[in-house]
């Protein structure tokens, strides 16, 4: 505590201005430094999130990149009417347009899994003709499925599309007959369709 010894004094005056401003400078640097050590523990907090994320991204990166990829769209032919025949004709689509993990033989038309997991597979048939159109769905040489339609209009195309999802083991087949009697068409405009991808594995 100061004493003022004489009332008139100026250099006093002077001096406890001065003082003043000394001690509220002391307190804003006090204040600036603590908000300072709180920016700095906040950036750190933020550091160490951030290399949290990256860390996790790098991970599921590297999982994705692991995972199987397999995906396949495929069309029939570009000749037009296919059939009927008097015997069942396994169907090869010729026009391949994915075929992400080679999973599919347009040689043989039979899609292999590759891995075991749960598959969605979807064809589509389209005719242009009186007579009956027909698809059937083989998994290894067995028939899980069996599709008719009868067209009565030549001039007016019958069509359907068919989606399964199949769990399948590595190695499994799978394959599109033409059975006898039936018909299929397919030209440039790609309308007579199969195509399948991995949902996931198992």
């Amino acid at each position: 505590k100061c004493i003022q010894p004489f009332s008139k004094n100026k250099s006093y005056s002077c001096f406890s201005v001065q003082a003043t401003e000394l001690t509220s400078l002391g307190t804003r640097l006090t204040s600036s430094e603590s908000k300072t050590s709180d920016l700095e523990k906040e950036n750190a907090d933020l550091q160490t999130r951030l290399s949290s994320s990256e860390s996790r991204i790098d991970q599921l990166e590297t999982e994705n990149a692991e995972k199987p990829k397999v995906a396949f769209y495929t069309a029939l032919t570009d000749d037009g009417r296919v059939g009927p025949y008097n015997t069942d004709i396994t169907l090869k689509y010729s026009k391949v347009f994915t075929n992400i993990g080679n999973a599919y033989n347009p040689s043989t038309g039979f899609f292999t899994a590759p891995v075991k997991g749960v598959y969605n597979l979807q064809l589509t048939v389209t005719a242009f003709h009186v007579g009956t159109i027909g698809v059937d769905v083989y998994k290894n040489n067995q028939r899980i499925m069996a599709s008719r339609e009868m067209n009565n209009n030549d001039r007016v195309p019958e069509y359907f599309t068919k989606s399964l999802v199949l769990e399948l083991t590595a190695g499994d087949e799978i394959h599109l007959v033409l059975p006898s009697g039936c018909s299929i068409y397919d030209d440039y405009n790609n309308q007579s369709t199969f195509s399948g991808s991995l949902l996931f594995t198992l």
